[in-house]
């Protein structure tokens, strides 16, 4: 049979971009559907954004320290409206080059929502086009729980337009994304409260850097309510917010920010004319090679829920399209020892096991840890520490985890993701020799085991 694409794509977010470029490299017939903006979540209402505004609330920590080092700074002030607008010029020249590495990759691009309307048909602004494969790259959407005022409350999608900074806002969450607005609202001058109905936020991660993180965040003036949760929100007079807690208290803020999870963007999508099936979390299914249960339907990214991360939907783009058609290039994504970074105040850099995860995993466990003041800091008042760690397995002296929380985190593990992936010991790690004066040095330098 002829098709009008041998590849359609639905989604042109970092997963759908990269798959659909380069299978058109590979000689392909390529179509791009995009409903809303290119360059997905990550450019638009994600990590790009969301780091411009990181560096913003590091603004004040540089004012701070500059006295330490003879600087005398007149008073600072912040305008918010003007950290949007060029945040908001910097987001549409993105969107201008992933529009230009489309086009010039031969990709046709089509602006409007897809919908399957068969295995391989898909009909878009009133036309329907077959294709031998569709590949589902929608990505995943905020939800807010169902409670009352619902209405009233702001997700991360919203928090990149808001008129203006809150004076008050409590972000409610205990993900990476919860964490880290917590800190940027902080950073640019709103009292912050977080809210989680957990024990302690970031569940999954090293124990040592979920209660390192909440120290550092207390000593910046983050209100950290855990074991809370949010039963009502309601709009008072004078246009500020209540949030009545499920424990009976009440607490008045000007904005209620929702980070407590992403479903995966489904809506509308026709799923009901294909074999499509979902998992027990509401993700599309897929084996190994992303492979939905209707044979020429494929999926990648945040809507398979597996690790929703850009690089990664990058790598199974990749994937994808070496697989259909350069399968001779063709080689699986590896899910094991991710470089990870949280970028909360102060950041966090994480890589490979826990220390939970080793022990669970049956190792026997070594952990080299220290927590420092860097050397930055020393001539100021600010007392944050640096933590880091390494997780080792006693037995075969192989390096299990490096964890961090401290500046630069994500730029330092990234460079120990290649040693960890490369299978280092923790000799390896002694035997190399430190940049000094650095913090990245510690992680060569621990020579005597915490526990």
């Amino acid at each position: 049979m002829t098709y009008d694409f041998d590849l359609f794509v639905i989604g042109a977010g970092s997963g759908g971009v990269r798959a659909a470029r380069f299978a058109a490299g590979f000689g392909a017939k390529v179509a791009v559907a995009e409903s809303r903006y290119l360059g997905g979540t990550c450019v638009n209402v994600g990590c790009v954004p969301k780091k411009l505004m990181v560096y913003a609330a590091h603004v004040a920590d540089e004012m701070e320290q500059a006295a330490g080092f003879g600087w005398t700074l007149e008073e600072g002030h912040f305008d918010w409206g003007t950290l949007i607008a060029n945040k908001n010029r910097e987001i549409e020249r993105l969107n201008g080059i992933y529009r230009n590495l489309l086009v010039n990759s031969g990709v046709t691009l089509l602006e409007g929502h897809a919908r399957l309307t068969g295995a391989n048909e898909v009909e878009i602004n009133g036309q329907r086009y077959s294709a031998k494969h569709v590949l589902i790259a929608t990505g995943g959407w905020p939800q807010v729980p169902d409670i009352p005022g619902k209405e009233l409350a702001i997700t991360s999608n919203e928090a990149f337009f808001l008129k203006q900074l809150p004076k008050r806002i409590l972000v409610v969450g205990g993900g990476y994304i919860a964490v880290e607005f917590a800190g940027i609202f902080q950073g640019l001058g709103s009292a912050t409260s977080l809210l989680y109905r957990g024990d302690l936020f970031l569940r999954g991660f090293d124990g040592s850097v979920r209660t390192h993180l909440k120290d550092e965040l207390e000593k910046r003036g983050v209100d950290l309510q855990f074991n809370s949760d949010i039963q009502r929100i309601d709009q008072q007079a004078d246009g500020s917010l209540k949030a009545t807690l499920k424990d009976g208290r009440e607490l008045l803020t000007d904005c209620v920010f929702y980070a407590t999870g992403r479903r995966p963007m489904l809506d509308n999508l026709g799923l009901e004319h294909t074999g499509v099936e979902l998992d027990e979390r509401g993700f599309v299914r897929v084996d190994e090679q992303y492979q939905t249960t209707e044979p020429s339907i494929l999926a990648i990214g945040d809507v398979i829920g597996r690790v929703q991360l850009t690089p990664v939907a990058l790598a199974e783009g990749m994937a994808v399209a070496r697989r259909l058609f350069k399968p001779e290039q063709y080689r699986p994504v590896d899910y094991q020892n991710i470089p990870t970074a949280v970028f909360s105040q102060p950041p966090i850099g994480t890589v490979g096991l826990t220390e939970e995860q080793a022990i669970e995993a049956g190792h026997k466990v070594q952990v080299f840890e220290s927590r420092f003041r860097a050397m930055k800091l020393t001539l100021t008042d600010i007392q944050e520490k640096t933590l880091m760690k390494l997780v080792v397995d006693a037995e075969t002296d192989k390096v299990l985890g490096c964890h961090m929380v401290g500046p630069d985190a994500g730029e330092i593990i990234q460079g120990l993701g290649i040693a960890l992936k490369a299978g280092a010991t923790k000799a390896h790690f002694d035997e190399t020799i430190g940049v000094h004066p650095t913090a990245a040095e510690e992680f060569v330098t621990m020579r005597t085991a915490t526990r």
